[in-house]
């Protein structure tokens, strides 16, 4: 079972996506480079034909970067409700907030809530609205736990 700690939801909402960016950039510079050839030999139509490539390339790596940036939006505003979260069950127990450690990076209902200091897990009995919880003491079947910090 993983464990997930505040430091490591929090420190892990945002993905690198350097490559994806470098990729439409050339794709971007690509067109450009192919528009201003083919407005220079307007007969040869080689330059029209690889500027019409690099500007589907250019619109699918557009899109894929679009597609990301919507689940990364949501996994995000998804991890943004685990950490009150967290430091609410800190609070309620007397303990740090590195002491808590859930087994999912987003707010859910079930989830196992672990209080590293005490040693004791729970699972998660969220309402309809999440704005109140309650924790049930819960007993694990496999007890062998990697913590991700």
């Amino acid at each position: 079972m993983v464990f997930y700690t505040l430091k490591y939801i929090e420190q892990n909402q945002n993905t690198n996506k350097t490559i994806l960016y470098a990729l439409i950039a050339i794709a971007a510079l690509t067109l450009i480079a192919f528009t201003a050839l083919y407005l220079r030999h307007r007969f040869d139509t080689r330059y029209r034909d690889l500027g019409i490539i690099a500007l589907l390339f250019l619109l699918l790596f557009v899109g894929t970067q679009y597609e990301e940036y919507v689940q990364t939006n949501l996994v995000k505003s998804q991890s943004e409700q685990i950490a009150p979260f967290i430091k609410s069950v800190a609070k309620d127990n007397g303990v740090a907030a590195s002491d808590v450690l859930v087994n999912s990076t987003t707010l859910q209902d079930g989830i196992i809530v672990r209080i590293n200091s005490k040693d004791i897990d729970y699972q998660l009995e969220l309402n309809n609205d999440n704005n109140t919880y309650s924790l049930k003491q819960a007993h694990v079947i496999n007890h062998d736990v990697n913590i991700k910090d």
